[in-house]
């Protein structure tokens, strides 16, 4: 069952130079207690694509100009900005991708948790206080009681992720976002917030969108992965099968720049050629056709669909199709 549904979801910018399609036509579905990945390059639209569903862009110069987005039997896209903040952190929450800039460096630890649980929750600063201590202590943070007063600048990088996270958590979502939280830490940090991050999801059966560049996290926690690519979704598939048999080119190329235990030390990573296209416009044909290998005449010419590859498995690329 599909706890949220998102439908050919588009969000422009509007620049001196043009309108940049950044979300172009994505649509994808999460299901109760799923963990999807969100995957691509920097600037493949994926940060952008959350942001649109909790209708976080900044307008202007950003617009979300179609779409739907189901929740609860409503359109997300329809809500006011109040209704928004009533979904916002209690319903669907976010995690940020760098919490030294997320986290507010003038307030305390106690008062940027205990804002979301008195605005959404209704507690008292007292009830606050001793929930913002269980949260602290649920993410893995020792000794919570002598945090609770701490600025962000006070915690190390490790803490302050976890911090951000207890604010995601602290009205119990159905849905977290999380949105690169592992990208400025390092392997051994990253390693316990995965662990964390799957402990949790287990214990409160949340679904989780888990956006990253880095296929190696997605291997061990999502259950289904989504690539996108200059704003459109290339290939959905389970995690397996897209690991053992993935289809499209710029997946297969992904998967060719992670290093590998089964392969000579000596061999290279293998690139992905070229740079992705300028997003101004858009292109008549696949947008990676010109740094794909297998591109054919038609790719130049016309915009492949999503259409199925096997079971639970999707593919946007004529080449696939031959």
């Amino acid at each position: 069952m599909s706890v949220l549904e998102v439908k050919g979801l588009k969000t422009q910018f509007h620049t001196r130079e043009g309108v940049v399609r950044a979300v172009d036509d994505v649509s994808f579905e999460l299901d109760q207690g799923e963990t999807l990945a969100i995957v691509g390059e920097s600037g493949s639209g994926k940060s952008c694509t959350v942001l649109s569903v909790l209708q976080l862009v900044q307008r202007p110069p950003g617009r979300i100009v179609a779409g739907e987005v189901r929740y609860g039997g409503r359109n997300l896209l329809e809500l006011s900005e109040r209704e928004m903040r009533a979904v916002r952190g209690k319903s669907i929450s976010m995690i940020l991708q760098d919490p030294m800039t997320s986290l507010n460096p003038l307030l305390t630890v106690a008062t940027q948790i205990g804002e979301v649980l008195q605005v959404h929750m209704g507690l008292d600063k007292r009830q606050a206080r001793r929930r913002t201590t269980e949260l602290l202590r649920m993410v893995g943070i020792p000794e919570p009681e002598m945090r609770l007063d701490d600025y962000p600048h006070q915690l190390s990088g490790g803490m302050r992720q976890r911090v951000m996270i207890g604010i995601g958590l602290a009205c119990s979502p159905n849905v977290l976002i999380a949105d690169e939280p592992t990208t400025a830490l390092d392997v051994t940090i990253q390693a316990q917030i995965i662990d964390l991050i799957k402990r949790l999801r287990n214990e409160f059966g949340m679904s989780i969108i888990w956006i990253t560049h880095d296929l190696g996290v997605v291997a061990g926690l999502a259950d289904r992965v989504m690539v996108m690519y200059a704003g459109q979704v290339v290939e959905v598939a389970p995690v397996e099968q897209l690991f053992r048999e993935p289809r499209h080119p710029y997946t297969i190329g992904l998967l060719n720049c992670l290093p590998r235990l089964d392969i000579d030390r000596a061999e290279k990573l293998t690139a992905i050629e070229g740079l992705p296209p300028v997003l101004i416009g858009r292109p008549a044909g696949c947008p990676f056709s010109p740094r794909c290998p297998q591109a054919v005449e038609k790719c130049s010419k016309q915009r492949p669909d999503l259409k199925p590859a096997g079971p639970g498995h999707r593919v946007a690329c004529w080449a696939a199709r031959l």
